[in-house]
């Protein structure tokens, strides 16, 4: 029987995490209190969302919002760090927002009477820098740290992409790695290849000099091509943060 694996819905993964944290009752009394009380064609929003103008809130009617379409921050932050994800403004996608999405903008315009500002995207790195479609989320700040999700388009995220970028996540994830790494090579070092009689001190010479290696061509790329761990560039704008 073949074993088939499904592709990973980063909505829904989102969503999970953050109904693990806060209850819906609690986000929605946030935002009611977050919340105050015209209509934008669809040229002006392709035009906000190419410009990207600063907005830190918009004037959402607390009746109309979605339960399920508010996260916070701390939940955007988490999905981003564990997925190698950015969360950066919609002004820095490279590829155009699809019409779907800037239609669902100017049906909450008309609902909301008001005209959306601050648009953010979430989405792999390569996203904002060549035009692809891996799973990107449009949200636009409700306020005090939350965010309202419009959009989500493209394919599902590779299943296994929180497991591959774990290593990237933080620096002791990747010390984690180098060592582990470091150990299976040690392992597979011939016993004889420098003595006939291979003791445990040779053993962890051995390991510290592969570890020495692949710790110092992880540094030389690194530097090299600018790389950064997760926790550190899912909102930053530069490519080499």
């Amino acid at each position: 029987m073949q074993l088939k694996i499904s592709p990973t819905n980063i909505e829904q993964r989102l969503l999970k995490y953050r109904n693990r944290t806060i209850d819906e009752n609690d986000i929605m009394n946030q935002v009611h209190d977050i919340l105050q009380t015209h209509s934008s064609s669809e040229k002006s929003i392709q035009l906000e969302l190419k410009e990207g103008n600063f907005a830190e809130s918009n004037a959402f009617i607390f009746d109309f919002l979605k339960t399920d379409k508010i996260f916070h921050i701390n939940d955007i932050e988490k999905i981003c760090v564990d997925y190698r994800l950015r969360f950066l403004n919609a002004n820095l996608l490279k590829s155009e927002v699809p019409l779907e999405a800037v239609k669902k903008i100017k049906a909450l315009e008309k609902q909301h009477h008001t005209s959306l500002k601050g648009f953010k995207i979430m989405a792999p790195s390569k996203l904002f820098k060549l035009e692809n479609a891996d799973d990107p989320l449009l949200f636009a700040p409700i306020g005090n740290g939350y965010y309202y999700l419009i959009h989500k388009w493209g394919n599902d995220l590779h299943p296994f992409r929180k497991v591959l970028m774990w290593p990237f996540k933080t620096l002791e994830n990747f010390v984690v790695l180098l060592l582990a790494g470091s150990f299976l090579c040690a392992l597979l070092v011939p016993d004889g290849l420098f003595s006939q009689d291979q003791s445990i001190t040779q053993f962890l010479m051995i390991f510290f000099f592969i570890f020495k290696w692949l710790a110092g061509l992880s540094i030389f790329y690194g530097f090299k091509m600018g790389k950064n761990f997760s926790s550190e560039i899912w909102n930053s704008k530069y490519y080499n943060a």
